[in-house]
């Protein structure tokens, strides 16, 4: 764990073991900066003028004993061009820090680049995305890696961080920032964890129970529907994705009351295929044991619910999860079913594999109850949403055009950038059947796009956007693991809401 302070005062006077400054490009110095430099004589300039530091944020500089300097170590860590310093690389400068203080075995540290100026980013949100970026760097998954039976994933030992700046009453502000900081860290961190749990551990019971932990210490009430409630309210297309596992599906309802009764609700929808093998309509074996992330939807329901109730934001959300394994049985769906939703209109089944709009589609019909402000799913539901927009950008879709400028602006200020795909009404005709209302898949081409036409159908009520985040909710290669996303979203989606309400 880690404990975040503010403190104030000259660079050089800092009483810490150590100082975190920065470095921009072509050997700039930041104001902050500029003070240890003139304190020291000029030392730090002369390493860069030597080219020890090319300010790239990846990059890192350790000065021990500068003269003039309290600090017994100074590291420079890189902010890139000073006129292109945005949120996203004021988090990477941040992670950077974090690391090289690891690599030192240092605990408590001062960071002095929160005064920097970043664009398009207040105060407020720079000490949050400095502390956001901390907390989520020094998360490590331990569950199923410890021999001992006391095996637990943790954040690492606890640390100690301040964040430095030179005016008294700026305190206030940066205060607000680390509390929201702090929230959101450890809800991506929760979003992580389960994500990155094996399949065999993480099943729809398991993210019930998950549920219930976080509703006993925030203010959540948490409600699960086991299948023969989930068969009474009508979600036939969602228990058909579910026939073919021997784990019963779950259907999690989560509500956070933070404004009064009166106020409609936001409502979260995060698909939760604790693991999807395809069904009948088997995927390739290759990368199949990542398919244990596509409840990533879901867990990021979970980490937004929980840095909304710890940060006591005054609206009102409700979270859904259905959660279910998609897997081949005699009793798995086939190609070719047709099967009713809970809206009453009929869906064939053309491929098994494209199960997580069947269960979406009935929790969209279920939040209409609720006379929601806005209903947002988050879903890893397309290959062809990676094939458009890559692992950096989350697809958004949206039947509302005011919702989508909230959620895009929001994700621009917590550097969790979506990109708005189209919703035109050429692509609905990709869906159609000679044997059901609509068929649930549209053909090869614009995949991520007739995937959310076919979730659109179901949200005449509302004002409703879909997040498909099948290219951001996890990593391959060595740093293979859940990312965390959408929390940062749609927490500062959730908290620019709270403000306005």
């Amino acid at each position: 764990m880690t404990e975040f302070s503010v403190c104030t005062g000259r660079a050089p006077a800092l009483d810490f073991p150590c100082i975190i400054g920065g470095v921009y490009a072509d050997a700039q110095l930041p104001r902050s900066t500029v003070a240890l430099d003139k304190a020291c004589g000029g030392s730090i300039s002369k390493r860069l003028k030597a080219k020890d530091h090319d300010g790239n944020h990846r990059n890192s500089l350790v000065l021990f004993d500068l003269p003039n300097v309290k600090a017994e170590r100074v590291i420079l860590v890189g902010l890139g061009k000073k006129e292109g310093l945005d949120c996203n690389t004021l988090r990477k400068a941040a992670d950077t820090a974090w690391r090289a203080m690891k690599n030192l075995d240092v605990d408590n540290a001062a960071v002095l680049f929160v005064d920097e100026e970043v664009k398009d980013a207040t105060l407020e949100i720079k000490a949050r995305l400095i502390v956001e970026s901390i907390v989520e760097a020094g998360y490590r998954f331990r569950k199923s890696k410890l021999k001992s039976g006391r095996s637990s994933s943790r954040t690492e030992p606890r640390a100690k961080i301040a964040l430095a700046v030179t005016d008294r009453r700026k305190v206030k502000r940066v205060e607000q920032g680390v509390r929201q900081g702090q929230a959101i860290g450890e809800g991506r961190n929760l979003t992580r964890e389960l994500g990155n749990l094996p399949a065999n551990v993480c099943t729809p019971s398991y993210l019930s129970s998950r549920a219930k932990r976080i509703a006993r210490h925030s203010n959540i009430k948490t409600t699960v529907f086991d299948e023969s409630q989930i068969k009474e309210l009508g979600m036939r297309t969602f228990l058909a994705v579910s026939a073919g596992s021997r784990k019963s599906a779950q259907l999690i309802q989560m509500e956070y009351a933070g404004a009064s009764g009166k106020t409609r609700p936001v409502v979260l929808i995060g698909k939760g295929i604790t693991f999807d093998s395809g069904g009948i309509s088997l995927k390739p074996a290759d990368h199949m044991d990542e398919m244990k992330f596509d409840m990533c939807g879901a867990a990021s329901v979970f980490g937004t619910m929980y840095a909304a109730a710890k940060l006591a934001l005054n609206i009102n959300i409700i979270g859904l999860v259905p959660a279910c394994e998609n897997l081949p049985d005699s009793r798995a769906i086939k190609p070719g079913d047709v099967i009713e939703s809970m809206s009453g209109r009929t869906v064939e089944i053309l491929d098994t594999d494209a199960e997580g709009r069947l269960i979406l589609c009935d929790a969209l019909t279920y939040a209409s109850q609720f006379k929601p402000e806005a209903v947002i799913d988050i879903a890893t539901l397309t290959g062809a949403c990676v094939a458009a927009l890559g692992h950096h950008a989350s697809g958004l879709f949206a039947n509302a055009q005011a919702l989508a400028d909230d959620l895009l602006a929001a994700g621009e200020r917590a550097s969790d950038r979506a990109w708005q795909l189209p919703l035109w009404d050429e692509y609905q005709r990709h869906l159609d059947s000679n044997f059901a209302d609509m068929a649930n898949v549209g053909g090869s081409s614009a995949g991520a796009i007739t995937a959310a036409c076919f979730l659109s159908r179901f949200t005449k009520d509302y004002p409703w956007a879909h997040l498909d985040i099948a290219g951001t909710a996890w990593r391959r290669g060595s740093k293979k693991g859940a990312t965390g996303r959408s929390v940062g979203l749609l927490t500062e989606y959730l908290m620019n809401k709270a403000e306005l309400s």
